[in-house]
């Protein structure tokens, strides 16, 4: 494995998620790689960034994994698709960097939440990195496309407190054209938290053009209010602040020209989720 003195040199805390990060586990073999898969004893985080206020209740710190096999056309963080772009991080390095923030984050009611990229890419680093966070006291939250949800056991989501789903799109041929990947293994998930009765706030992107579709989005609304545990939505604008990164990783960023939603749509979106009793914000 690289230098061990040389990756606890690397520094974990980020101004923000939309901070480039490349190639700081590049060194890391393929052997390692597919062992700390395996095992959860290490894991490739992009950054941990402290006082967010819209991953979950209250004032969280948020750690950003590296990795997603999605490759969403809005993406403000490409640089969070391959792994080895991340900081290889033990599982007890992480851990002591919860410890340091759990007093303060129980004082303003908030947690620990586990975002990406896919945190279920690395599904073993992800739950023993929740169930750490759970085992002192601090919330927990999981920001994810949901995706791979099976490869996390009903014990398993008991640690979790909070899942944030993301669901991109609804009709089959528009999801695939916007992420890269089938929608049935992410509604599957959502049902599966819905049985296991797990509290979820429903996440989406309102990108003029692409996912604003009225029938689309009350269809989304409609199966979100059908599974009686989604606590509130989320309709987030699409905006180009992380349009640089696609230029500086020369990737082909195809929506160079849309603007982000003008008010009365975002509040037309925002109406048909509430039209199924949920609430939104």
């Amino acid at each position: 494995m690289a230098n061990r003195a040389h990756l606890e040199d690397i520094p974990l805390l980020a101004r923000s998620p939309f901070e480039m990060r490349v190639n700081l586990g590049g060194s890391v073999g393929e052997s390692d790689v597919r062992s700390a898969l395996a095992t959860g004893e290490m894991g490739f985080l992009h950054s941990f960034t402290t006082g967010s206020t819209v991953d979950g209740p209250g004032v969280r710190l948020v750690a950003w994994t590296s990795g997603c096999q999605f490759r969403c056309l809005y993406c403000h963080n490409p640089d969070t698709w391959n792994m080895t772009n991340g900081t290889p991080v033990t599982l007890g390095r992480a851990t002591e960097e919860l410890r340091k923030y759990r007093r303060g984050l129980q004082v303003m009611s908030g947690g620990f939440t586990l975002s990406g990229g896919e945190p279920l890419m690395q599904d073993r680093f992800a739950v023993r990195l929740l169930a750490e966070a759970h085992k002192m006291g601090i919330h927990t939250a999981l920001d994810t496309n949901g995706s791979l949800g099976e490869r996390v056991s009903d014990a398993e989501l008991e640690n979790i407190d909070l899942v944030l789903l993301d669901i991109k799109g609804w009709n089959l041929e528009g999801h695939y054209k916007l992420t890269g990947a089938q929608i049935g293994p992410v509604l599957n998930f959502a049902r599966r938290l819905s049985t296991r009765k797990r509290p979820v706030w429903l996440r989406f992107v309102l990108v003029p053009g692409l996912t604003d579709d009225p029938k689309d989005i009350s269809h989304i609304a409609q199966f979100a209010g059908s599974l009686g545990n989604v606590q509130r939505v989320d309709v987030l604008p699409f905006h180009q602040m992380g349009r640089y990164k696609w230029k500086e990783l020369k990737l082909d960023y195809s929506l160079g020209d849309i603007q982000p939603p003008q008010r009365p749509a975002v509040v037309a979106a925002c109406e048909r989720f509430r039209a199924e009793g949920l609430d939104t914000y």
